[in-house]
């Protein structure tokens, strides 16, 4: 499903030195637990032209734009479509869930086709990406108190089971806690406290949510090895590199 949301990129993406293929809304907002104060963090695709490719000169690749918009914080932040591709192959949970978001504030067909090759990307090895986003996040936790990376440490562990199972990329928590019957019950209320303050302190029993996320991480475990996905991503590789070059050469 693609959502309309009131951002106008327009005067952002005339100013792109090279088209933009593609803009989505992630982070905290994709998840499912924004803030008042979140930043909106926008991510996605540009088109560098061949010239850019081929020369002495090192391409830019990856881009950044920062600006406010009526008091919140935009972040734009886009890759070169063949470094996108490349990031796609790496078993990057991370990419995909910005490529598939349904929070779409700009979009192309090489959009629409990037996303029509998500499933022939997706391998049980992507469970290693959440379990060790899953980790990440649970030490930023434990050193700051705050709310968000305990969130996001469900998030991760939650999607990371949800894909193993069902093969489609689910970044939407509460959606989640509806999908996997083992979401702890204390997440919607831990979501609903999240959305007043961006950095707030998360008021919980250490001990209580670390037994919650070593349980889910031994679902992971177990939906890994029950998984029907592939051990590797056959024919992508293909698939990616033609549409990069249909991509490249059309633009000329």
């Amino acid at each position: 499903m693609t959502l309309t949301l009131d951002l106008d990129l327009s005067a952002v993406v005339a100013e792109q030195p090279d088209p933009l293929l593609f803009a989505t809304v992630s982070g905290a907002h994709l998840y499912g637990f924004p803030s008042r104060d979140s930043d909106v963090d926008l991510r996605g695709a540009h088109l560098l032209p061949a010239e850019a490719l081929i020369g002495l000169r090192e391409p830019e690749e990856t881009r950044s734009r920062m600006w406010d918009r009526d008091g919140v914080e935009m972040d734009l932040v886009t890759h070169d479509l063949r470094k996108f591709a490349r990031l796609m192959l790496r078993r990057n949970g991370y990419v995909l869930e910005q490529l598939t978001s349904p929070l779409v504030a700009h979009t192309t067909e090489t959009h629409a086709e990037l996303v029509s090759l998500v499933p022939g990307v997706l391998t049980r090895h992507h469970a290693h990406h959440y379990r060790g986003f899953a980790g990440t996040q649970w030490r930023l936790f434990q050193s700051s108190g705050e709310l968000k990376p305990l969130l996001y440490t469900y998030r991760a562990l939650l999607t990371g089971i949800h894909l193993m199972r069902s093969a489609e990329v689910q970044a939407h928590l509460p959606t989640l806690v509806g999908e996997v019957p083992e979401a702890p019950a204390r997440l919607p209320g831990l979501v609903a406290a999240k959305a007043d303050a961006e950095h707030g302190h998360a008021e919980v029993a250490v001990e209580d949510v670390r037994a919650e996320t070593e349980a889910l991480h031994a679902v992971l475990d177990e939906a890994q090895a029950a998984s029907r996905l592939p051990e590797a991503a056959d024919g992508a590789h293909d698939a990616l590199h033609d549409l990069v070059v249909r991509a490249r050469a059309a633009s000329r």
